[in-house]
C-alpha cells in the first residue's frame, strides 16, 4: 500500500485523508492507462505490438479474435503511418503528423516518439493478454528498438479550423466581388490615348484591398487618369475605394487642376472614415500639350517610356496620402507626347518583403523599357515580369495608356490648326474665314462645315466681349469629333443661362448648346480660361 507524502494535509479523526498515490510513484504501464490521450508501443523493425492504453481500445475497439499478435495495428497502416514508423526507428527523431484522417472519418493528430526500450514478449493469446485489450508488456526478448505513438482527438479543432478557413473563403469572394463591381467594367476609349488596365486579387482574403484606377474622358480632347489604393483589407477596404472612386468621377467633371482634385479627395477621404487613407494619383492628358500633368497624394511614381525607349520616373512633386488632412498638393508634369507609354500601378506590382522598394520601381522600368506592344500586351507583361501570381500576397492594379504616333491615312484623322485672336472686334471676321478655310481643308460635309463655322464664330465673339487677351481659337480634329476651342486670359467661368426677349446678349453660350454635341469651360493652370464644343463624326470602318 503506497503511503501518503510529507507535503499532504494529515488525517484527523472527523476526515480520514484519502491515500492516493502521486504520478511519480506509479508504474509507467498505470500513468499510461490514465491518461486521456491514446496510446500505442509498437517495436522491432515490422512494428510489433506491445502495448495500447484504455482511451485507444475504447476508440479503436479491441484486436479481432484471431488477430496474429505481432502483426502492426491495422489502424496505423490505414492512415498510412508505417513508413513515417521506419523513419522514427532509423532518425531515432520524432516525427509529427498533424490531422491525419483514419478510417471512420475521424482525426487525430499523432506525435510519434521512439523510446530506448527492451523488445517486450507479446502473448500467444493476440496481444489480448488478460482480456483487457493491452499486451502484458512483460519481459523482453530480442532487441530492436520501440516507437511509443501518443495519438490527441482533434476532429473538434480540425473541423472549426476548416469552418473559419471556409469563412475566410467566402469573405475573400464577397471582398473581391464587391472589388471588382466597383472598378470599371469598361475602360472609356479617349480618342488620342489608346488604354489597358488589370486588377489581380491577392490570394488570400487579408490579401484583397482597396486597389482601384479609371479612365475619364473629359471633353475638348482631354483625359483624366486615376489609380489608387485604400489602405487596409477586405471588404471595409473595397467600400471605401467605391467611395472614393465615385467621388473622383464626379470632381473631374468639374475640369479642375489634379491638384484641386485631390484637395477635395482628402477632405472627402476624413469624412468617410477618419482612420482610413488611401494614396491616389490623379492626371490629366492634353493632347494639344503633348504632356501628363498629375497630382499624386503618397502614391508610386508615373513611369514614362517616350518614342526613344527611354523611361523617365515621374516622382515629384508628391504629397501625403489623401485622409490626412492640412496639406496644400501640387501639380507636376511629364512629357507624354505621339509615341509615348505611361504605367500607373500599385505597390502590389513593387513591392516585396525582401527587398527595398526603390528596386521595385527599378525593376519595373527596365521592364517597361523592353516592353513593346499594344498597352494590354504591354500591361501583361509588366504583370509576368513582376512575378505576380494566383497566391500573390497583395492585390496589383496596373494601369498602361499609350500615346500612338500617327502617320500616314491614320495621320491624317487627327489635325490640329490654331489662331491667335489680334486686334478688336476684327478679329471675329477673320476668325470665321480662319474656320471656314480650315474645315473646307479638312473635307468636312457642307453641314458639318457651317456647324463649326458657326461655333467657332460664338466662342470667339463671347471671349471678345468678356474676356481678356491674349486669346487664341483652336480647332482640332480626330476620328471622332471636331473641337472648337476658345482660349483668353479672364478666368470668369461662362455659364448657360436664358436670355430674355429684350437682351442684346447672353445667348452665344445657348447656341453653343443647342448645335454642339456637348460643351464645357475650364480655368488654365497658368490663368485664363478655355471654352470648347465638340461635334461628333460619322464613325468610319
Amino acid at each position: 500500500m503506497p503511503t501518503a507524502r510529507a507535503d499532504r494535509p494529515a488525517a484527523t479523526e472527523d476526515a480520514p485523508v484519502a491515500l492516493t498515490p502521486a504520478v511519480d510513484e506509479l508504474p509507467v504501464r498505470e500513468v499510461l492507462d490514465r491518461i486521456p490521450a491514446l496510446v500505442a508501443l509498437v517495436h522491432g523493425p515490422d512494428h510489433r505490438l506491445a502495448y495500447v492504453n484504455d482511451a485507444y481500445v475504447a476508440a479503436f475497439g479491441d484486436r479481432p479474435p484471431g488477430e496474429p499478435a505481432r502483426a502492426a495495428l491495422p489502424e496505423l497502416a490505414g492512415i498510412g503511418l508505417l513508413p513515417l514508423l521506419d523513419q522514427v526507428l532509423r532518425s531515432s527523431r520524432p516525427r509529427t503528423v498533424k490531422s491525419r484522417k483514419v478510417p471512420g472519418g475521424r482525426s487525430y493528430t499523432f506525435t510519434c516518439t521512439p523510446v530506448p526500450v527492451e523488445a517486450p514478449v507479446v502473448p500467444e493469446d493476440g496481444g489480448k493478454g488478460d482480456g483487457s485489450g493491452k499486451g502484458n508488456g512483460s519481459g523482453g526478448s530480442g532487441g530492436g528498438g520501440g516507437v511509443l505513438i501518443f495519438a490527441a482527438d482533434v476532429t473538434d479543432h480540425a473541423e472549426a479550423a476548416e469552418r473559419l478557413r471556409a469563412s475566410e473563403r467566402r469573405q475573400r469572394e464577397t471582398a473581391v466581388t464587391l472589388q471588382r463591381s466597383l472598378l470599371p467594367q469598361e475602360l472609356e476609349e479617349p480618342d488620342d490615348l489608346r488604354v489597358a488596365a488589370t486588377y489581380h486579387p491577392g490570394g488570400t482574403e487579408t490579401a484583397v484591398g482597396g486597389d482601384w484606377y479609371d479612365v475619364i474622358t473629359l471633353g475638348g480632347g482631354r483625359t483624366a487618369l486615376v489609380i489608387g489604393d485604400v489602405m487596409g483589407r477586405g471588404v471595409r477596404a473595397a467600400a471605401v475605394m467605391g467611395q472614393l472612386r465615385t467621388a473622383v468621377r464626379a470632381y473631374a467633371r468639374l475640369d479642375l487642376p489634379p491638384h484641386e482634385v485631390l484637395q477635395l479627395l482628402d477632405g472627402l477621404a476624413m469624412e468617410i472614415d477618419a482612420n482610413q487613407i488611401a494614396t491616389c494619383v490623379y492626371a490629366v492628358h492634353d493632347p494639344n500639350e503633348g504632356r501628363l500633368v498629375y497630382a499624386s497624394a503618397g502614391h508610386l511614381p508615373i513611369l514614362v517610356r517616350d518614342e526613344s525607349g527611354t523611361v523617365l520616373r515621374a516622382d515629384e512633386p508628391t504629397g501625403p496620402p489623401l485622409g490626412t488632412g492640412g496639406w496644400m498638393h501640387a501639380s507636376g508634369s511629364v512629357p507624354l507626347g505621339p509615341g509615348s507609354t505611361a504605367v500607373l500601378y500599385t505597390d502590389g506590382l513593387v513591392e516585396r518583403r525582401d527587398a527595398d522598394l526603390d528596386e521595385g520601381i527599378t525593376s519595373l522600368a527596365g521592364a517597361l523599357a523592353g516592353a513593346t506592344g499594344s498597352p494590354q500586351v504591354v500591361c501583361d507583361r509588366l504583370v509576368r515580369s513582376a512575378g505576380v501570381t494566383a497566391d500573390h500576397d497583395d492585390d496589383v492594379a496596373v494601369l498602361v495608356l499609350q500615346h500612338p504616333a500617327r502617320t500616314g491615312p491614320d495621320g491624317d484623322l487627327f489635325r490640329n490648326a490654331a489662331l491667335e485672336l489680334l486686334g478688336g472686334v476684327e478679329a471675329a471676321p477673320r476668325a470665321r474665314a480662319f474656320a471656314s478655310g480650315v474645315l473646307t481643308s479638312w473635307r468636312f460635309p457642307p453641314d458639318l462645315h457651317d456647324l463649326g463655322v458657326l461655333a467657332a464664330s460664338e466662342l470667339v465673339a463671347n471671349s471678345l466681349q468678356h474676356g481678356t487677351p491674349p486669346m487664341r481659337l483652336r480647332l482640332r480634329r480626330t476620328d471622332r469629333r471636331l473641337i472648337v476651342e476658345v482660349t483668353d486670359g479672364d478666368d470668369h467661368l461662362p455659364r448657360r443661362r436664358r436670355a430674355e426677349p429684350a437682351d442684346e446678349s447672353g445667348r452665344g453660350i445657348a447656341i453653343i448648346a443647342a448645335i454642339a454635341s456637348n460643351w464645357g469651360s475650364r480655368r488654365a493652370p497658368g490663368g485664363g480660361k478655355a471654352v470648347w464644343c465638340e461635334f461628333a463624326l460619322a464613325r468610319t470602318t
